[in-house]
This record gives C-alpha cells, sequence and structure tokens, in this order.
C-alpha cells in the first residue's frame, strides 16, 4: 500500500484531489509523525504505519467523517484547538468574524467581548491573544466548554478568557464592550438535505426551530443591548441570504453603525451594529 494508493481511496470517495492529498498528509503527520520534509523527502513509512493511516483514510472515505474529528484537532488563525462531537468545527468563514471584532477592539481600546456560542473557544481565544481585551466563552453545553477550556489552557490565555456556561444571557451579569457570536443558523427543515459532512456537528450548534435560521439573531439583539455598554458592538455571523431580516433586526432594536462585510465568495458573511 503506497500514499498514492491511500489518496485514492478518498478521491474515489469524492473527495477532491487537492483535498486528498491535504488531508493524507496531515494523517501521516499526526499518526506516524513525519513531518511535511519527511514526506516531500520520500522518507519511507513502515508497513504498520502506512495500515494506521490507511484505516483512517477508509474511516473517511466510508462515513464521510471530517478529517478535523479523525485528527481531534483543526487550526484557527495558526492556532491548535482541540475539536470534538460536542464542538462545531470552525470554518474559514469565521476568521472574517474574529478578525473584524479584534479590528475594532483594537481600534477603539475596548477592554471586554463576550462570545456566544463559543464552542471550540475560538473567537473568545483568539481576541484574547490579539487584543488587551479579555474575553468570555459562553456555552449552553457543558461537554463544549470543557473543549473550551482546555484550547484556553492549551494555548496559555487562562488570565484572560473565562468561560461560562449559560443559555444565551441566562446567566449573565455583567456588561461587555463587544459581544459576538456564530449562532445556529440552518432551519431544522434543511437537515436531511445538508452535506454529510456537516452532520457530524452537533445539532445544537447548527440548527434552529424557525423556518428562517433567525431564531438566536432574533434572542441575542433583543438581549444583548441590556449587556453591552454605551456604543457596545455586535457582531454576528450569518449564513446565505440572511443579511437584509438581520440588518431589519439590529435596526428594529435601536442599533446603529451597521455594516455589512462579504467574504472571499462575495456573500454577506458578517453584521456588525453599535447600540
Amino acid at each position: 500500500m503506497s500514499i498514492v494508493e491511500i489518496v485514492k481511496i478518498l478521491t474515489s470517495a469524492g473527495i477532491e484531489q487537492n483535498e486528498a492529498n491535504a488531508e493524507v498528509k496531515m494523517l501521516i503527520e499526526h499518526f506516524c509523525g513525519y513531518s511535511a520534509v519527511d514526506i516531500i523527502m520520500g522518507k519511507r513509512l513502515d508497513e504498520s504505519k502506512l495500515n494506521l493511516v490507511k484505516e483512517k483514510a477508509q474511516l473517511r472515505a466510508r462515513t464521510r467523517m471530517p478529517i478535523q474529528h479523525i485528527l481531534g484537532f483543526t487550526y484557527f488563525m495558526n492556532d491548535k484547538f482541540k475539536v470534538s462531537k460536542d464542538t462545531l468545527i470552525p470554518r474559514d468563514e469565521t476568521e472574517i468574524l474574529a478578525r473584524k471584532a479584534i479590528d475594532i477592539i483594537n481600534k477603539n481600546n475596548l477592554k471586554s467581548a463576550l462570545d456566544i456560542g463559543t464552542g471550540t473557544g475560538i473567537l473568545a481565544c483568539t481576541i484574547a491573544k490579539y487584543t488587551l481585551s479579555k474575553s468570555t466563552a459562553l456555552d449552553v453545553s457543558e461537554n463544549a466548554l470543557k473543549i473550551a477550556e482546555e484550547n484556553i489552557k492549551n494555548l496559555g490565555l487562562s488570565e484572560k478568557v473565562k468561560t461560562l456556561q449559560s443559555n444565551l444571557f441566562e446567566n449573565v451579569s455583567e456588561k461587555y464592550d463587544l459581544i459576538v457570536s456564530n449562532p445556529p443558523y440552518i432551519p431544522l427543515s434543511e437537515k436531511a438535505t445538508i452535506q454529510k459532512e456537516v452532520t457530524f456537528d452537533p445539532d445544537l450548534a447548527l440548527y434552529t426551530s424557525d423556518a428562517k435560521g433567525l431564531e438566536f439573531y432574533e434572542k441575542i439583539t433583543k438581549e444583548a443591548k441590556n449587556h453591552l455598554n454605551k456604543n457596545g458592538y455586535l457582531l454576528f455571523e450569518m449564513g446565505l441570504g440572511q443579511s437584509e431580516e438581520i440588518k431589519k433586526l439590529l435596526e428594529n432594536n435601536g442599533y446603529k453603525n451597521i455594516q455589512i462585510e462579504k467574504d472571499l465568495a462575495e456573500i454577506d458573511r458578517v453584521i456588525i451594529a453599535q447600540i
């Protein structure tokens, strides 16, 4: 069994060639302890290590389990984050939300941030790492918070990031300069047609009970103004086609200076507002 044959296991399951190459490289690096240089230089893998990589590739091909779940971690803005079945796998688009929050905090010398639905803790941790602000990582899931706490510790951010278990603002007593959230925004009615890889993320982090996916935007928008300091900021990541309705929600709740940021595909992805 060669590396080329292992890559073919993935491409035969419909995974694109470049993605398959990258995933096999990650499997080899993680499970075999080989570096990218070792792979490029053609260092030979013994049969037992190749078989292990083959087994992981077969698992990926057979179940379409995301490579991040097979590895147990992912990278976000160059930092390594542990993931589990209880946490949403961070998407590339969320980097837009993180960078916008960081930019606003640094430009306005903000001191505190709340991340609602933190999951792995990527937003709370990234904000704490790249600004002088302290952050609170909030989630309703106890198991998700355990993963977030591991990531906070591993990144050396325990002095700047604290966790809070709460159903939205239920247990929130403080006010913040900035609130950020990548809430669930997929209507439950779409679950049957969702991409197979996405089904490995927790339902709690994906689905809403309403038909438009706006349930959590409505709840957070309404309550956030009671937990923001004067001129505080509220930032959301959004799903496809939701920006206009979310903008109206913000306007109807008294928010101002509303801006929308597009992703690389020119889709409205992040919305920013002040109270």
